[in-house]
């Protein structure tokens, strides 16, 4: 049966950030008084950023996190990744995205992004990387346009409703994070494939439910391609 429609991960997955969402993250969080290490944040990598500071919060201090202050937490992070996003001249694509999204297209496979961030990173990202172009990308769904994010299958669902894809048995997942490919199993994807030149190594998404584990995303059409 053949993959109609493939949904990638953003950040670490196609967009090279050189761990920027992490390192923002912590210091909006520390601006709060939240202390955290790089490996904390990245046990939450991926889910909708409210969620994760949240978390985080909770973690840390104990209890609920105030909606307030995460709100005001949140802020700051997306005022950083806005600003790192736009200007910073180590963004790009992670190799083998754009030849991986053209490969699939020849194909006559939909591609689509989804992404534990909201509408506004999103759109600073595909403006950054020309990703905007008709023809580049089929569909994008941000965090904030769905019910629950990760590791929920919402984004996943939402993606094939707007390429018009119907079938889940016809659609990939890949992702670099755990809640990908916690997002892809519970849609129920044919294909859910973790990526490990990104956040999370092969050991570390080895643990966690997938279909195929690759290296860079260069291998990806040789998978999807029959």
């Amino acid at each position: 049966m053949k993959i109609e429609l493939v949904v990638f991960d953003m950040a670490g997955t196609t967009v090279r950030d050189d761990d920027a969402v992490n390192r923002c993250l912590q210091a909006a969080l520390a601006e709060g008084g939240i202390q955290v290490s790089r490996d904390q944040i990245n046990s939450v990598m991926g889910i909708p950023k409210p969620v994760a500071i949240a978390e985080l919060w909770a973690r840390e201090r104990g209890g609920r996190a105030p909606e307030e202050a995460v709100e005001q937490l949140h802020r700051a992070f997306l005022e950083r990744m806005i600003e790192f996003y736009r200007t910073d001249p180590h963004v790009g694509e992670m190799p083998g995205a754009r030849s991986a999204f053209d490969a699939l297209h020849e194909a006559g496979v939909a591609v689509a992004l989804d992404t534990g961030f909201s509408r506004r990173i999103v759109d600073v990202i595909l403006e950054r990387l020309g990703w905007d172009t008709p023809g580049v990308l089929d569909a994008t769904v941000a965090s904030d346009e769905v019910a629950r994010g990760r590791p929920h299958p919402d984004l996943l669902l939402e993606a094939m409703r707007r390429t018009g894809v119907s079938d889940v048995d016809r659609v990939a997942k890949v992702g670099d994070t755990p809640s990908d490919l916690q997002e892809g199993m519970a849609a129920g994807c044919r294909l859910v494939v973790g990526v490990t030149n990104g956040t999370h190594t092969h050991q570390q998404l080895a643990a966690h439910g997938h279909t195929h584990l690759i290296g860079n995303l260069w291998e990806l059409p040789g998978l999807i391609i029959q």
